[in-house]
């Protein structure tokens, strides 16, 4: 343990990097991408879960409660779960400086016991009320809130000139947690036994609620697959990351440090509660909740911090003064927001267009949700660290953005296209590939969009303020989690999924000028 805590790091050295610096950060590295692998993948388990729900005839706790409202309803969960990963990223943005890298890794892993196990029990039953699931889906944006802590502490064990690699890898290979989940999910609950404590099976219902017989499903395994993961995770975050004086300049000792860090989160949990109080209590326009719950969470950490903690939280809010810091959080939301977007939707989205007729009857040759929906994420996912390796390759990751907006546009209108031939036709699974062809191509250029702007951000900022940055932007760009699962929803209640898309594709088009005009035009000043 004498080792935890490192006094003296200089990375752009090269003789210190060869000498120890290199291995210490490699070990951090190896150990950050699996925790955070199973933070996406408890985060994200919501949207393929409701799926799921939906076949096996969840009451979410109502009586005469009409099939479309319980299918909004199972809408909402992946929703609240980005709306409060979102949320917790905001905390977790400075939590590096005040609590330590290694420090922070732990107990916000650790965390995630909570929804994985709570999930666990309350997936037993089919009546469980909604309340506790949103309560769980909540909980499980611990697991998105992680994504900013952790990159915040990545970015300090690297050289500038490996910061496109590195935070890719870390990125993108944690981003695997999405796909991994939506491959895992399917396997685990067609299995009756996971370490003896899961319960019976729940039986698959036809359209109108009647059972099928010899289909039991133990959907509860997809709570309870993730515990063993996560102990051993937070094992080796304790015994082998380190901290960083260079990051955590006022480092004390370890309870102090833990302390500080359950307030911060505890903030960022009270402001996403509000949030989804007001949006599933009070119905509130989501456009209203968004900025109202991250006002809340700021001002929570200004003005109710202990004052040991007011000193460093006030000088990284300098961040706030930079208008770089408000343009590169836009460009970002285009990228990782509509990525983690995408991946909690999808499998809903194909259910709900492939998975129904015209008439409003099942379709018995629709594409199975939980068979193609992790490729999706997967490819997105792999894509992050060719993004950043391609922009360290050419010395620029605005190029690179560039073109990824390019892909994200097309493909976004390609894939509108399809969505509405669906809609109309007899025999919807027909467009079922090209549907297919195109969504890929639209997460390999949120990928690569992705990994291309962690190489811009320490050139455009400061040591100090790159990873504050890193962070407030991931956590901006968090919130397209709770929104394309929610516009998604609205738009298929009313008909027209494909008009989601063209909202997206309008901001995707004000990115590629930001883009341009900022940073990759021949005289803007800056060169990333």
């Amino acid at each position: 343990m004498a080792t935890t805590n490192i006094e003296t790091w200089k990375v752009e050295d090269e003789s210190f990097w060869n000498q120890s610096g290199k291995k210490i950060a490699s070990r951090n590295l190896w150990i950050s991408i699996p925790a955070l692998l199973l933070a996406f993948a408890i985060w994200l388990m919501w949207g393929m879960l409701i799926v799921q729900m939906k076949k096996l005839g969840f009451t979410l706790g109502m009586t005469n409660t009409s099939p479309e409202a319980i299918n909004e309803l199972l809408w909402t969960l992946p929703a609240i779960a980005g709306l409060a990963g979102a949320t917790l990223r905001i905390p977790n943005s400075f939590l590096i400086a005040i609590g330590g890298g290694r420090n922070t890794v732990f107990v916000t892993t650790a965390l995630l016991l909570i929804p994985v196990v709570g999930a666990g029990i309350a997936l037993q039953d089919i009546s469980t009320p909604y309340w506790i699931f949103a309560v769980l889906a909540a909980t499980s944006g611990f697991g998105g809130g992680n994504f900013a802590s952790s990159m915040s502490n990545i970015s300090f064990f690297f050289p500038k000139r490996m910061q496109g690699t590195s935070l890719g890898l870390n990125a993108g290979l944690g981003n695997l947690g999405v796909s991994t989940m939506q491959f895992l999910i399917p396997i685990v609950i067609a299995s009756g036994t996971f370490i003896g404590i899961t319960g019976a099976g729940i039986p698959l219902t036809e359209a109108d609620g009647t059972k099928i017989a010899g289909t039991l499903v133990y959907i509860q395994n997809a709570g309870w697959i993730w515990v063993p993961m996560l102990i051993f995770s937070v094992i080796a975050a304790f015994f082998g990351m380190n901290n960083l004086r260079l990051a955590t300049p006022k480092l004390g000792n370890i309870f102090s440090e833990f302390s500080k860090i359950i307030v911060m989160v505890l903030f960022g949990v009270i402001g996403a509660g509000v949030g989804s109080f007001m949006l599933k209590g009070l119905n509130i326009n989501m456009w209203i909740v968004l900025p109202v719950t991250i006002l809340i969470t700021l001002a929570l950490m200004k003005f109710l911090s202990p004052p040991e903690l007011k000193e460093s939280l006030n000088k990284q809010f300098a961040i706030f003064n930079n208008k770089h810091n408000w343009i590169m959080t836009i460009i970002y939301t285009m990228t990782f927001g509509s990525f983690i977007g995408y991946a909690a939707s999808f499998p809903k989205l194909i259910q709900d267009v492939f998975g129904y007729l015209p008439n409003g009857l099942i379709n018995p040759l629709a594409p199975n949700p939980m068979t193609w929906a992790f490729l999706g994420p997967m490819v997105g996912a792999l894509a992050r660290p060719v993004g950043g390796w391609l922009s360290d390759k050419v010395k620029s990751g605005s190029k690179v953005t560039m073109w990824s907006t390019v892909i994200q546009i097309v493909a976004a209108l390609g894939v509108a296209y399809y969505v509405i031939q669906a809609r109309t036709s007899g025999a919807p699974e027909t467009y079922w590939w090209p549907f297919f062809g195109l969504f890929m191509i639209l997460f390999i250029g949120t990928g690569i969009g992705n990994g291309s702007t962690f190489r811009s951000v320490p050139y455009i900022f400061n040591k100090e303020q790159a990873g504050p940055v890193l962070g407030w932007t991931s956590a901006v760009a968090a919130y397209g989690a709770f929104i394309i699962p929610k516009v998604f929803g609205q738009q298929i209640k009313l008909g027209h999924a494909e008009y989601a898309l063209y909202g997206f594709t309008i901001y995707y088009v004000i990115c590629l000028i930001l883009n341009w005009w900022y940073y990759d035009r021949k005289n803007s000043g800056i060169n990333c």
